[in-house]
């Protein structure tokens, strides 16, 4: 008996603090390693979870890696194979915090927030500060941003053969919109 009034109180407690958190998973971040006068290096993966803590300004992301999509299907299948290993390492994840995050301050008009944490990917871990763009919307509080991170800082190598192609500075764009 005491067992099973224990597994409900956890439960109850799981329960509670999990509404305190606004989840998407339909976030989607786009990256472009491209070079001018080469084919465009770009994916998108439409599927990333993204988790905000609205009392905090916590955030969290999560990316497989495989999720990923190209115009080319030969370039997809290099990005998991050669470059981001995929099988070794399926997926990128970000935990970080919103500067001076106050959710009853957001309105329709977007505000610059700076978002600080770590971006791991590749068995690698890097720090990452980015200015964000957060609104309230209809669909929920829509969160922005932009930044560059550097390809061998995760220690992904670019082969000697498409170095002039594909470039080390990858773009990133991050779209998410949680639901209040």
């Amino acid at each position: 008996m005491k067992k099973l009034l224990l597994f409900g109180i956890l439960i109850a407690a799981t329960t509670a603090f999990a509404q305190d958190k606004l989840v998407s998973k339909t976030g989607k971040i786009t990256f472009e390693a491209s070079v001018p006068a080469f084919e465009e290096v770009k994916g998108v993966n439409s599927g990333v979870t993204f988790v905000l803590n609205p009392k905090t300004g916590e955030v969290a992301s999560q990316a497989m890696l495989k999720g990923f999509r190209f115009k080319v299907a030969l370039m997809e299948e290099h990005f998991n194979e050669n470059y981001v290993e995929s099988d070794k390492y399926p997926k990128s994840t970000f935990k970080g915090k919103i500067d001076n995050f106050d959710v009853t301050a957001l309105t329709a008009t977007a505000k610059e927030y700076t978002i600080k944490g770590k971006l791991e990917m590749h068995g690698k871990t890097k720090d990452i500060s980015t200015i964000a763009k957060i609104r309230k919307t209809d669909a929920g509080i829509e969160i922005i941003s932009n930044f560059t991170v550097n390809a061998d800082d995760f220690g992904i190598a670019i082969p000697s053969v498409v170095k002039s192609k594909v470039s080390n500075k990858v773009h990133v764009k991050t779209e998410f919109t949680v639901k209040q």
